[in-house]
């Protein structure tokens, strides 16, 4: 182990989240394994899973090169969070030691070397702030967890949907969801307060104002194609880990849930260097797998609005990924 990284070397270099929307109804339309292999991350944190590991099928509680661990809600077809891993880590962390969270199965952990690796699934405020409460005290419950862990020794890598567009430029339609879960000034108040504690934003620190790139989008209004989306999904390091983010990444090409995954990429090597460049991006490349333009640079249908009984998790083949340094 090293000072410099804190890994055993290799097993967590590159990380991808994906709020999956329904595992086994992502894999029964074709789209889980083949976009598994392509991204080819060390570590895969999925949410929204909606599943318990007895009821998956045989080739996804058996990944060829990957183990597989999950935290699942007690209640059948909800929520749920998952971790698949190229190594098993040193140790593993099923949930924050709080039933009243933990039977939803929203948080999962793996350490490895000194680094923890976390997936969680933030609750969804829903309509008129029902609950609202309970998604504060869920964010104040995990602070504490990953502050302890910190306490610890060990670095953090947060990754997942948080249920919440942090800043105007995280949505499509900012002024038309004021009131609407996932950007209500509670919600948006605690983002800014977890970041101030000594966290990092990685998308965002690395490209401060790059706009139209979002993670999540609705079924409805074609929204995915207009690209009125929001920004959800992020994966957030502890600010002493930040000068090893080498790269960060949105996948809007990955289609088959309403969200696309997002990853992050750390130096390797107790020597390596993260690339510098400007504050901004380096490079930004968009590619299509439907022959139509990349859905970061189109807009225009009707406003959002998040809400209800489930999480706003809904979606299709597109690629805005990024490179860049500090």
């Amino acid at each position: 182990m090293s000072s410099g990284g804190g890994l055993r070397y290799g097993l967590a270099v590159h990380v991808i989240s994906w709020n999956v929307n329904g595992l086994r109804a992502l894999h029964g339309k074709g789209g889980f394994l083949p976009v598994l292999r392509e991204l080819a991350p060390d570590v895969l944190l999925l949410q929204e899973t909606k599943t318990h590991l007895g009821a998956l099928p045989g080739d996804l509680q058996d990944v060829p090169g990957y183990h597989l661990r999950m935290h699942s809600a007690q209640r059948n077809g909800y929520s749920g969070v998952a971790i698949y891993c190229r190594e098993e880590p040193d140790e593993w962390c099923v949930g924050l030691g709080d039933d009243a969270f933990d039977s939803e199965g929203r948080v999962l952990g793996a350490r490895f070397g000194d680094r923890w690796v976390v997936s969680a699934y933030f609750p969804n405020s829903q309509a008129e702030g029902a609950r609202l409460a309970y998604r504060l005290a869920f964010g104040e419950a995990l602070l504490a967890w990953l502050q302890d862990r910190q306490g610890g020794g060990h670095h953090v890598v947060l990754g997942g949907d948080f249920n919440v567009a942090h800043r105007p430029i995280d949505l499509a339609r900012p002024k038309a969801n004021e009131k609407n879960p996932g950007y209500l000034p509670a919600e948006r108040e605690w983002m800014t307060e977890f970041l101030a504690s000594g966290y990092v934003d990685t998308w965002r620190r690395m490209h401060p104002e790059l706009a139209e790139v979002y993670s999540w989008w609705s079924y409805r209004y074609a929204a995915r194609d207009k690209n009125i989306g929001w920004r959800l999904d992020y994966l957030c390091v502890d600010e002493p880990l930040w000068p090893r983010v080498e790269e960060t990444a949105i996948h809007t090409e990955v289609r088959g849930s309403d969200h696309c995954p997002v990853g992050i990429r750390f130096a390797s090597g107790p020597h390596a260097k993260p690339t510098r460049a400007s504050a901004t991006q380096r490079q930004v490349q968009s590619k299509t797998g439907s022959g139509r333009p990349s859905a970061s640079r189109r807009a225009g249908g009707a406003p959002q609005q998040r809400g209800g009984s489930r999480s706003p998790e809904d979606s299709g083949m597109a690629t805005v990924a990024t490179r860049g340094g500090r």
